[in-house]
């Protein structure tokens, strides 16, 4: 029998693909993944008994936090968010918070009316930078953006995918026109802004991305390790009641490649 955590993952990546149906037929407003984001959800949705299996009490502790400094067209980037943190989110994310910051080894210049820049693989990693930044800052939650982040950075062109992971994983909280308006407007050229100075400001200072920090933390150790096994560190790390992912012996995932991009 396969073990407890990898039968849930599989039903809930399983419901996935069927949003708008609740478990019992009964047509549902929410997307499955948010069927388990609360209670009340749960109870609209007639998903109680299958949240509870997903999500068992556990003793309360404190999240491990998991911060990303990243750049949309990287590829190592792209492989990491892809193989390592969104997996890992999906099995353990009561156990673990997450930062995503679009921006990487950009660079900045203020222009006549706003900021303008420049990015390690061209004018396209921009507006991906852009997309992403919006999205986080739009939705709030990262039961609504994650899940569009993984949607474009899994796709063969992340700023051309954009509406169709929109469509995939529809948020409540705001549409591609609001999207498209913050991307084309002053507010995403600010949230750009704030990326690059949260990027600036780290310390150490960033030398290639991805760069990653765990509970606000960065050494090449834990780089190293993140990048190769980070749902083993997130359940190293909890300090609370293991979920049933870090129970489970030899939990991993295939280990990905440890590239980087460097800063320029």
């Amino acid at each position: 029998m396969a073990p407890a955590w990898l039968l849930s993952i599989a039903a809930f990546c399983c419901l996935g693909g069927t949003a708008g149906i609740a478990l019992g037929g009964a047509p549902c407003d929410y997307p499955p993944h948010q069927w388990c984001g609360s209670s009340e959800i749960a109870q609209a949705c007639k998903a109680e008994k299958h949240c509870a299996r997903l999500s068992p009490p556990r003793k309360k502790a404190d999240p491990v936090s998991v911060s990303l400094y990243y750049e949309s067209l990287c590829s190592a980037c792209r492989t990491f968010l892809v193989f390592q943190l969104f997996p890992t989110w999906l099995l353990v994310f009561d156990a673990m918070e997450i930062t995503l910051v679009p921006y990487g080894n950009a660079k900045e210049k203020k222009g006549p009316s706003k900021w303008e820049f420049e990015c390690q693989h061209g004018p396209e990693e921009c507006l991906g930078n852009l997309m992403e930044a919006c999205l986080i800052h739009l939705l709030g939650d990262d039961r609504s953006y994650f899940p569009l982040i993984f949607c474009m950075e899994s796709s063969s062109n992340v700023t051309q995918s954009l509406e169709m992971c929109m469509k995939l994983y529809p948020p409540r909280e705001a549409t591609l026109a609001n999207v498209t308006a913050c991307v084309s407007g002053d507010l995403g050229n600010k949230l750009m802004h704030q990326n690059a100075q949260l990027t600036d400001a780290l310390r150490p200072p960033h030398k290639y991305v991805p760069w990653i920090a765990v509970n606000g933390n960065h050494t090449e150790e834990l780089q190293g390790e993140a990048q190769s096994n980070l749902l083993g560190v997130v359940c190293k790390l909890y300090k609370g009641e293991l979920p049933p992912a870090c129970q489970h012996k030899g939990s991993s995932f295939p280990a990905s490649p440890q590239d980087t991009c460097l800063k320029i």
